[in-house]
């Protein structure tokens, strides 16, 4: 995490509840950063089996939600920084690894929002629409040594902490139009993300599955 104390304090949890975790502090968007990660997880695991890129602005690092003409072109550097560049530099540090054993799964996560072009926002939903091609591609070149790629797609997530009323409001307005029909709570993800990372997907790569409830089907 960029936030080295909230790092600390998520790793101390899993401890208390008789996990093993290693807190790094790291800012994806640096190449350098991703790749002291990467090492200090070689060195205190012994290999990296598993890969989920998860970080990226949006909700903790407020954006605009405005039309795509008001957007500074500063926020848009800084939202592609972070949800595309960093998910590339994170493969690039754990890939070389993965290669040599012939081992590993990588899960990106993108956004329903890449599918139904939600209005607002297009900074952040190009982004994530940028991650399903990144990671198809990403799925035939690391094939040849049976490292898998695969894409989980949330839909409207309950992911804050202490959400305000305005947040509340705005994942109550999606539910209406999902199939099942409540809100989105980030344990809704869990099974999904075991199941591309475990050897039950072993023969999945290059796929995108939607979590949302049935709020979007392809």
């Amino acid at each position: 995490d960029v936030d080295g104390a909230a790092a600390d304090t998520v790793a101390e949890e899993i401890s208390d509840v008789g996990g093993h975790a290693l807190a790094v502090r790291a800012d994806v968007a640096s190449l350098s950063s991703c790749q002291e990660m990467a090492r200090r997880a070689t060195d205190h695991f012994g290999r990296i089996d598993g890969l989920i890129n998860n970080a990226a602005i949006f909700a903790t690092i407020p954006i605009s939600r405005v039309g795509f003409q008001d957007i500074g072109e500063e926020e848009w550097d800084r939202v592609m920084d972070v949800n595309v560049k960093g998910v590339w530099f994170c493969c690039r540090a754990v890939a070389p690894a993965m290669e040599e054993r012939e081992q590993g799964s990588i899960v990106n996560i993108a956004s329903g929002t890449a599918l139904n072009g939600s209005a607002g926002r297009i900074h952040y939903v190009a982004s994530k629409a940028a991650i399903v091609g990144f990671s198809r591609v990403l799925a035939r070149e690391l094939g040849p040594h049976n490292v898998r790629v695969n894409t989980l797609a949330p839909g409207s997530t309950l992911s804050e902490d202490n959400p305000t009323e305005e947040i509340l409001r705005l994942r109550r307005a999606n539910v209406g139009g999902r199939a099942l029909q409540r809100v989105e709570r980030p344990e809704d993800l869990v099974g999904t993300a075991l199941y591309l990372l475990s050897d039950l997907s072993a023969f999945v790569t290059g796929q995108m599955i939607v979590v949302g409830g049935g709020d979007t089907m392809h």
